[in-house]
C-alpha cells in the first residue's frame, strides 16, 4: 500500500498549514512533552525555564555594558540596565532561530521509530521544535517586559505588535528546519557546522552592536541576515515604543512564505527516502 504522504499533492503550497490544521492535537501534545522531557529529572525543573535567560540577561550586561563598557546611543538611556535589555531583546530573537536550526538536522535520526510508521506525519517535527522555542521565547519575553517596567514604570503599546514582527521568521525558521531535518539524514555532516553557522549569524547581527555603528555598506550586507530586520524591528515595538518599518516587514513576510513553502516542498520531497537511510 502506497504511503498517504507519496502523492506529489503533499508539496502544494496548501499543505503546509493544512497538515498543522489537521495534526494540531498531536503537535500540542508533542510541544508538551518535549518541554517536560528537557526538564524532567532536575530539582528546579520547570523553573530553569526563568533562571536561564535571568541569567544570561545579567551575565551579557555586565560582561559588555560594565567589562566593555559599551553603549548604545540613539533612543537608549545611559546605563548598565537599559543596554542589557537592548542586548537581550536581540538575544531573545537569535535563541528562537537557533534553538530550532541546531536541532532540526537529527529531527528525523533521533525519532526513527516515527519513520518506520507509514502513518505518523513526520512533517510536524519542525512544527514541535518551533512549539518548544517559542514556548522558551515567551518565557524570555517576560523577563525582559519584567525589565522594562522596572527601568521605566511603563511599557509601549506597540509591544503588542511583536507578534507581526516576529510571524516572517517563524516561517523562515520552519523553512529552514524542514530542509535541514530532511537533509540530516542524508549528510549528517551538516549537525555538526549548524551551530558554527547560528553562531556566526548571532555575530553578524546587530545584537552586540547598534546597526548605525557599520556604514552603509555593512549595513546592507547585514540585512542578508534573517535575523537583521526582526532583531531591529523587535527593539523597535518592545522597548523604543515606536512603529515597525511596514513596507519592509512587507517584503520580509514574502520572502518568508518562498522560503517555508521551500524547505516543506524538500522535505516531502526527501522523506520516501528516510526509511532506506536510517
Amino acid at each position: 500500500m502506497d504511503s498517504p504522504y507519496s502523492n506529489i499533492s503533499t508539496t502544494a503550497p496548501s499543505a503546509l498549514p493544512a497538515s498543522l490544521w489537521r495534526n494540531r492535537g498531536l503537535v500540542l501534545q508533542l510541544v508538551r512533552r518535549d518541554i517536560s522531557s528537557r526538564y524532567r529529572g532536575s530539582w528546579l525543573g520547570l523553573a530553569w525555564s526563568v533562571l536561564n535567560p535571568v541569567l544570561m540577561l545579567l551575565v551579557y550586561s555586565f560582561v559588555f555594558s560594565v567589562v566593555f563598557k559599551a553603549r548604545w546611543g540613539g533612543p537608549v538611556e545611559d546605563g548598565h540596565a537599559a543596554f542589557g535589555l537592548v542586548l537581550f531583546a536581540g538575544l531573545i530573537v537569535h535563541a528562537l532561530f537557533s534553538e530550532v536550526a541546531n536541532r532540526a538536522p537529527r529531527l528525523i535520526l533521533d525519532n526513527v521509530s516515527y519513520v518506520k510508521r507509514v502513518v505518523f506525519p513526520l512533517e510536524v517535527l519542525p512544527w514541535v521544535a518551533l512549539g518548544s522555542a517559542l514556548f522558551h521565547m515567551g518565557i524570555s519575553l517576560v523577563v525582559l517586559l519584567a525589565g522594562q517596567w522596572l527601568l521605566t514604570q511603563s511599557l509601549p503599546w506597540t509591544a503588542l505588535l511583536l507578534p507581526v514582527v516576529v510571524a516572517p521568521l517563524l516561517l523562515v525558521t520552519l523553512g529552514c528546519g524542514w530542509f535541514l531535518a530532511a537533509t540530516g539524514v542524508y549528510l549528517r555532516d551538516i549537525g555538526q557546522s549548524i551551530g558554527l553557522l547560528t553562531t556566526v549569524m548571532l555575530f553578524l547581527s546587530p545584537t552586540f552592536y547598534p546597526l548605525s555603528a557599520l556604514p552603509e555598506l555593512g549595513q546592507t550586507l547585514l540585512y542578508l541576515n534573517p535575523l537583521t530586520l526582526v532583531i531591529e524591528e523587535s527593539r523597535r515595538v518592545l522597548l523604543f515604543g515606536q512603529l515597525p518599518h511596514w513596507g519592509g516587514l512587507l517584503v520580509y513576510s514574502a520572502i518568508s512564505v518562498m522560503v517555508a513553502w521551500g524547505g516543506f516542498w524538500w522535505f516531502q520531497r526527501a522523506r520516501r527516502g528516510f526509511a532506506d537511510v536510517v
